[in-house]
């Protein structure tokens, strides 16, 4: 894991910063106002994305000419291709930015929320080791996460008095309380009957919430991100791609949030809500006005 190791490290410790000043030592909290940061910063980028999205959107129809006419000469076809990207300041590779910094974020932040002893309290492997040794003997295994770190944080939040006994390892003050809104979001959701209907149904029934929302808001985040086909292009083709891509983002939201803590899921709902507002924002405002400036 050693490259996710170098962003890990840092996003932990913004977290645990977070966690313990504005967000009033809420964990689900600290994560949405994480989020809300993150988005911020690549606010330039997204911007940047979504003109380049919109202006491929616009010279589609010419783009599809050329590779009619030159399909039988791919040296003249790419260079017929480049001089349409100069004349309309098109850069192929603009919108790939913001998903090339946003992947190592997501998958990085799924290492902190599964290690939170290492990435977010910062403890050695010894210590986390010890811990887990002693939390093992207490209860026979570590249980109720997605991970033994996570199990030994959800042990110590139920048995609060036990941390006396390795005060030398974990101190009360460092203790993370996992859950938000009821919903332990070191937990991996689960469609199983059993754990969904039995002992445990008040654990995981509303984990179930996270999966719906992720993909609710990743549906309108995705309608929302793509620009609508012009008219007068009248590209089937295109409309076609544009929709098969908003339901594979779902889907695959979809997939991974039955995979993945539900502290992941709730950081990528926090995005696309801040996405939706943002793209509304970019709609009426910064796409509206680059064309009235066009005309």
């Amino acid at each position: 894991m050693g490259f996710f190791d170098f962003i890990a490290k840092p996003l932990g410790q913004f977290l645990y910063l977070v966690y313990n000043t504005v967000a009033f030592k809420n964990y689900g909290l600290a994560i949405i106002i994480f989020t809300i940061v993150i988005k911020l910063v690549l606010l330039p980028l997204t911007i940047k994305q979504y003109r380049s999205t919109a202006k491929m959107q616009e010279i589609q129809p010419l783009i599809q000419d050329i590779q009619r006419r030159y399909k039988n000469d791919k040296e003249k076809m790419n260079q017929e291709l480049m001089k349409l990207y100069q004349e309309h300041k098109y850069n192929p590779a603009g919108g790939c930015l913001p998903l090339l910094i946003q992947m190592p974020i997501l998958f990085s932040l799924y290492w902190v929320i599964n290690q939170p002893l290492r990435f977010i309290l910062n403890k050695t492997p010894e210590q986390i080791n010890k811990l887990i040794e002693y939390v093992t003997e207490a209860v026979g295994k570590v249980s109720m996460g997605s991970s033994r770190e996570i199990g030994v944080l959800n042990y110590f939040n139920e048995h609060i008095s036990q941390l006396s006994n390795v005060s030398d390892l974990l101190k009360p003050e460092e203790l993370i309380n996992l859950k938000f809104l009821g919903i332990n979001l070191g937990l991996i959701p689960k469609f199983d009957v059993k754990l969904l209907f039995g002992a445990q149904m008040a654990v995981y029934l509303p984990l179930l919430a996270i999966p719906i929302l992720a993909v609710a808001t990743t549906y309108i985040s995705s309608k929302l991100m793509t620009p609508k086909a012009s008219e007068k292009s009248g590209n089937d083709a295109s409309s076609t791609t544009q929709n098969t891509m908003a339901m594979i983002g779902p889907l695959m939201t979809l997939l991974f949030s039955f995979q993945l803590p539900a502290g992941v899921a709730l950081y990528w709902i926090a995005s696309n809500l801040f996405q939706i507002f943002q793209q509304l924002y970019i709609n009426e405002y910064v796409m509206k006005k680059k064309e009235v400036s066009e005309k």
